[in-house]
């Protein structure tokens, strides 16, 4: 191939192969700042254009990231503080659940201690009103036994109430000095009587 070109350069000159026509050079240029023109013109603002756009949306998908995480931070603190606030709520409902538990145990120890009083005293009364109705029913039979004994020892009958009376005292006097038997006090005994 060297020979070949050799050949071809001898014939038109040392240049002419290498370069093309000046003609053609002259129409290529032409047309080359024909396209650079219209691509100048027409393409390389559309295309800066969408650039632009791009850059545009890609800056504003950026702050809206940016603006997104901000809101996931301020959301975690939020969530971590309302967290905090129904932990701290919910230790104060359980200390006020504990204080009205023992308010009510108070309470109602209180009321039950007012009705073992109201019992017991009821109790007491009781008793005393049955110890009175035994003094009084005891104190009739003896005055009935004496008066039963007074009429046999004397052989008549005690018609005379105030006399009657009178007998029954001092048979109870009587009994109130005797001495005791079988560890009975006899005085406190009488003394019930009356």
């Amino acid at each position: 191939m060297l020979p070949v070109i050799a050949a071809a350069a001898e014939e038109g000159g040392g240049t002419a192969f290498i370069l093309p026509p000046a003609y053609e050079i002259f129409w290529a240029a032409v047309v080359l700042l024909l396209i650079v023109l219209v691509v100048g013109r027409y393409g390389l603002p559309r295309i800066y254009r969408l650039l632009d756009e791009r850059a545009e949306r890609i800056e504003k998908g950026l702050e809206l990231a940016a603006k997104a995480e901000e809101g996931q931070a301020d959301a975690e603190k939020r969530a971590e503080r309302l967290v905090q606030e129904a932990r701290l709520e919910a230790a104060h409902i359980r200390q006020d659940a504990q204080n009205q538990a023992k308010e009510i145990i108070a309470q109602a120890r209180q009321a039950a201690q007012v009705d073992a009083a109201a019992i017991q005293e009821g109790a007491s009364r009781q008793i005393l009103a049955e110890k009175q109705a035994a003094q009084i029913s005891l104190r009739t039979d003896v005055g009935l036994l004496a008066t039963a004994l007074a009429e046999r020892i004397v052989g008549e009958q005690l018609r005379d109430t105030d006399l009657s009376a009178r007998v029954i005292d001092r048979f109870l006097d009587e009994l109130e000095a005797a001495p005791t038997s079988h560890g009975i006090d006899n005085g406190a005994a009488v003394e019930e009587l009356r």
